[in-house]
């Protein structure tokens, strides 16, 4: 066995197999899986190994379209072939309107990645697949390309390529411990000696945590009993001149699939079953869970309802064994939060499906240090510090319960709710807030009229219209109230912070007490790696000259990594984080200045305090830093306020705001305004596939200045010419909105892809914002925009169509 090695990979399934392969594929060849007992003896032996072409954003369809072109050209590699069943084609089934709307949304965003599904009806549902019956049935969505493959045969390929390359596979070997060393390499610790080695991957499925532990770091993955059974032959199968399509039914929980001649039906029954939180056994290798099928008979009884043939078919064989989930039942594939060179692939609960497009973007990442398209949705840094076991365990719960379910714009599921709340959560709630969530934070998304007032999921504009419009009319005449907590916030402090944030960013960094500015981090690929808001505090007796570095929530542990790898030996920096400690109170609209003047001492003029410029304060007794800044576009003011202040702040700015009718307000509203003046959102608008030309930030870019991260990549990048422009987009379509993800189109073709989109309620006008090709982003360009499966009108506008003078915020 070797003792010194580039990577190891910890893990013989699916995922430590394709990471494997991908990284001799990448050129990595000094390189070394390691694997407790067999290759596939965890949930990958057991797998149903059904591999579909479906996701919900851009990201998943690409990885899940390498996987399937991949599994392809090793099925038909004459010199290690594998039994794939390819393009059997699949139908994912629906009973409401609402559904079939979605299903119509995915198929536009999956036309920009040049995956075409179909919406078919119940009647063309059952015509393709004879099995089902069309009763409580509206229609579904056909995947062409789907199929089901060997789980073992795909990994020995995997390996056996892997291998032929250079890579080394050691069956049979523990690892017992990890040591990190002070140059940020690894030892790897096994029962048959150790390896030094730069780069560790966790690829180890439900084992993920006894791993982790080695590390000194929780994942938040829970294991799941999934039971499937195989039936005897079925006769209308015999009979057939084809093979079944792969049925995926979210009305009875089931999923089905053509197995020899009979079927292999597989069930996410609401009575679900979590396994091993407590520990599990060494010795469970190639092992299955007791069977449980009493456990299943609710669903059970809506397959036989829906596939009558399997009331007259016996079972064969019944499988009950594990399967991974994670908090929003994505897999986390990419640098583990806090580590240095420390990667993981796991979660993976389709793991056959999807596996071989997350070990391909997992080893350009290792490589390369950013994949090639952008891969928040399956980042581990997306969730924050608070995803503790009982905390994934019941959202795993929650996601099993609703597999086939996906979820709709604006709904945000009832498990693990209150996971992250501020003092004033429950008098929010009080005051009729009905809450989104925001990496665990519970913030309010708008005011309710009445405790009963739910609205209608589904794609188009909803019942809350109004409200958004009411709030929205409120910032804008008067003055509104809204709590923004969970903000990134992270202090850094220290004589080299500005020469450190100056190499960072790529723009200008404001240097000067007391003011505050936007600024833009690029990966080394001259790519968008985050957004911050830098502002200058000068000493006073609530700590030294420091810098704040605030960005979005979802953010909090992706930028302190990156910022915290960065700072160099020899720098006088220090970074803190401050994200649990304050919040945000955002006092907007024309009046808030008269409000904020009744309770607060001082001088708040536009000369006293402009536009992007703060003051430390007090908001009645509570001490506050005061922003002048907007996201709203409207004179507006961010009051951070430590949370053991907060409700006195609260209290402060109501009592102040009663003469000037101030209301509060929520995310829906800002959502809505910030559409209005182009600003953007990260990880919708702001990608790592794109730089900041691309998007539209040519006034934060300072190419003359010094060195920066990105800097040399981005000239080169500047010289070659901008592949895409980020535009703004006027939507002819008074129904639904442009969801992220859908196609763009000219004369039927995909020119485009919609990144966000929203009512503009000052405007009266439905606006989108896209990537398109450069020559079509002009203004006054005509397009078409698909939204849910309807081709809709829709023109370049200017960047920032609500007074684009800015005249409003600096008032």
């Amino acid at each position: 066995m070797k003792t010194r090695t580039k990577v190891v990979v910890i893990g013989g399934g699916i995922a430590g197999c394709s990471t494997l392969y991908h990284l001799t594929q990448e050129g990595w060849t000094d390189v070394v899986l390691v694997e407790r007992d067999e290759l596939t003896s965890g949930t990958t032996w057991h797998s149903a190994a059904q591999v579909t072409n479906f996701g919900m954003t851009q990201t998943m369809v690409g990885l899940k379209t390498h996987s399937i072109n991949l599994y392809k050209r090793l099925s038909e590699d004459p010199e290690y072939p594998i039994n794939y069943h390819h393009a059997d084609g699949g139908i994912r089934l629906a009973n409401t309107e609402a559904q079939m709307e979605g299903y119509r949304h995915f198929a536009s965003m999956a036309r920009g990645m040049d995956v075409h599904f179909e919406v078919i009806d119940a009647e063309e549902c059952a015509r393709r697949h004879p099995l089902i019956s069309t009763d409580n049935l509206l229609g579904g969505l056909w995947d062409p390309l789907d199929g089901d493959i060997d789980p073992a045969q795909l990994c020995q390929a995997l390996a056996y390529h892997a291998r032929k390359a250079g890579a080394e596979v050691y069956r049979n070997t523990p690892v017992t411990a990890l040591t990190q060393h002070k140059d940020d390499t690894w030892t790897v610790e096994t029962t048959k000696g150790n390896i030094d080695c730069d780069i560790v991957v966790n690829a180890c499925g439900y084992r993920v945590n006894e791993v982790g532990a080695m590390m000194g770091v929780h994942h938040p993955v829970s294991s799941m009993e999934h039971q499937y059974f195989l039936t005897e032959d079925i006769p209308a199968i015999v009979e057939s001149d084809r093979r079944m399509p792969l049925l995926r039914c979210p009305i009875s929980d089931y999923y089905s699939r053509q197995e020899k001649n009979g079927l292999l039906v597989g069930f996410y029954e609401q009575g679900c079953k979590t396994w091993g939180l407590d520990g599990i056994d060494p010795n469970f290798v190639n092992a299955l869970c007791p069977d449980d099928l009493d456990r299943v008979m609710d669903v059970l009884g809506g397959a036989f309802e829906r596939m009558p043939a399997l009331a007259e078919t016996g079972i064969r064989s019944i499988v009950n064994g594990p399967i991974t989930y994670t908090i929003d039942g994505a897999p986390l594939v990419g640098p583990i939060p806090g580590k240095r060179n420390a990667f993981c692939i796991i979660g993976l609960r389709a793991g056959l499906g999807e596996g071989g497009g997350h070990g391909w973007l997992l080893a350009q990442q290792i490589v390369h240090g950013e994949a090639q398209y952008d891969t928040w949705v399956i980042d581990p840094r997306r969730f924050g510090p608070h995803t503790n076991v009982e905390l994934t365990a019941l959202k795993a719960i929650e996601d099993y319960q609703n597999e086939f379910r996906f979820h709709f714009p604006h709904e945000h599921r009832p498990a693990g709710r209150n996971a992250r709340t501020t003092p004033l959560t429950p008098i929010l709630a009080a005051e009729g807030a009905e809450f989104t969530v925001v990496n665990g934070w519970e913030r309010v998304d708008y005011i309710k009229p009445s405790p009963e007032f739910h609205p209608t999921l589904g794609f188009g504009f909803d019942e809350a219209f109004d409200i958004i419009r009411d709030e929205v009319k409120t910032v804008e005449t008067g003055v509104g109230l809204a709590e923004v907590n969970g903000f990134n916030r992270i202090e850094i402090t220290g004589a080299d912070r500005h020469a450190f944030l100056d190499r960072m960013c790529c723009g200008a960094v404001p240097k000067r007490d007391g003011r505050l500015g936007l600024a833009y981090l690029l990966n080394h690929h001259g790519m968008i790696k985050a957004e911050a808001t830098l502002a200058n505090l000068p000493a006073s007796d609530r700590g030294p000259e420091r810098v704040w570095y605030g960005s979005a929530a979802a953010s909090e542990l992706h930028d302190m990594d990156w910022l915290s790898a960065h700072v160099g030996p020899d720098e006088d920096v220090q970074l803190r984080s401050l994200t649990n400690d304050q919040t945000i109170l955002l006092l907007a609209g024309p009046k808030s200045r008269d409000v904020l003047t009744a309770c607060a001492r001082g001088d708040w003029s536009a000369e006293a305090l402009p536009w992007l410029s703060l003051r430390e304060a007090f908001v009645g007794i509570a001490p506050v830093t005061v922003m002048n800044v907007s996201f709203s576009g409207e004179l507006a003011y961010e009051i951070h306020v430590p949370n053991a202040s907060l409700y006195a702040a609260y209290q402060a700015l109501r009592a102040a705001g009663e003469a000037h009718g101030l209301r509060l307000f929520g995310a829906r509203a800002v959502e809505s305004m910030r559409m209005e003046k182009g600003f953007l959102h990260w990880k919708a608008d702001l990608l790592t596939e794109f730089d900041p030309f691309e998007t539209g930030l040519d006034r934060f870019v300072r190419m003359e200045k010094g060195d920066f991260i990105g800097k040399a990549a981005l000239e080169k990048r500047v010289a070659e010419g901008p592949r895409v422009k980020l535009a703004s987009l006027r939507v002819d379509h008074d129904r639904a909105p442009a969801h992220g993800g859908a196609s763009v189109m000219l004369e039927g073709k995909v020119v485009g892809t919609v990144s966000s989109g929203d009512w503009g309620h000052r405007l009266g006008m439905n606006i989108a914002m896209a990537f398109l090709k450069p020559d079509l982003a002009a203004e006054g360009t005509t397009l078409e925009i698909d939204i849910c499966g309807t081709l809709v009108p829709a023109e370049v506008i200017a960047p920032s169509p609500y007074d684009p003078s800015f005249s409003r915020l600096r008032s």
